[in-house]
């Protein structure tokens, strides 16, 4: 009886180390370095963790959405790796600072000059994006990651809500909602706002310098006339005295 027990007890001690040191997958995904608000621009960051055990990530291709084109996409360097643009037309152009643009970014594609993200390690990959669409409460980036033994991972499948996550979902960045200043100008509007408080200050300090200067030249014209008028009378008393 014990030893049947204590039997059962091992194997259960055994199988709760077994599925305890099972390896917890990573996969590529995409959070914003802050806010991510709708119209507004935000520096995202895509983590790509290394899965193997026997090879280094040397290649990651990140898709932006397609029904949802973003103007202005700009990679942050990143040491050690290589950052390649591809633009695509646009079915339909989009207005950005009241100019027209009829081709976005439609992908962007980083490859290791050296010696990639090797086992045990991952990379973030920084993009400023902008402006977020105020149509839509999430954007979704499909992501394909290559290895330095030629096997190849596309981070594709989009996730659906209520339903379990697929193998291999694609990067999901959640807009939050828009701010009073979403268009991502709140630096410019702030320097416009320091700028325009520095030009009314200079500007008043050059009108008072002006009334200044004003008092003074008036001053100085009260002190000759005056000093004109006492020698005047001086004289005319002078002249009544001899005559």
């Amino acid at each position: 009886m014990k030893a049947s027990r204590i039997a059962a007890a091992t194997l259960v001690a055994g199988s709760a180390v077994v599925v305890l040191s099972a390896p917890a997958f990573a996969h590529v995904s995409v959070q914003p370095e802050g806010t991510a608000a709708k119209g507004g621009y935000a520096v995202v960051d895509f983590k790509v963790p290394n899965e193997r055990d026997n090879a280094s990530t040397t290649k990651i291709e990140v898709s932006l959405p397609a029904d949802h084109p973003i103007a202005s996409v700009m990679p942050q360097p990143v040491p050690g790796w290589k950052v390649a643009v591809t633009k695509s037309k646009l079915d339909k152009p989009l207005t950005m600072h009241g100019e027209k643009i009829d081709e976005a970014v439609s992908k962007v594609t980083w490859t290791a000059d050296g010696k990639g993200i090797e086992p045990g390690y991952f990379q973030k990959f920084p993009l400023s994006l902008g402006a977020l669409p105020e149509n839509a409460d999430e954007l979704t980036f499909k992501a394909i990651q290559t290895y330095s033994n030629k096997e190849v991972v596309r981070w594709i499948e989009v996730p659906q809500k209520g339903q379990d996550e697929p193998e291999n979902p694609a990067p999901v960045l959640e807009l939050s909602a828009a701010t009073e200043d979403h268009h991502g100008s709140a630096g410019a509007t702030d320097t416009a706002d320091k700028t325009d408080k520095t030009e009314k200050t200079a500007a008043a300090s050059d009108s008072g310098s002006d009334s200044d200067t004003t008092a003074r030249v008036l001053g100085a014209a009260g002190i000759v006339i005056g000093v004109a008028g006492v020698a005047y009378g001086v004289l005319a008393g002078r002249r009544r005295n001899a005559a």
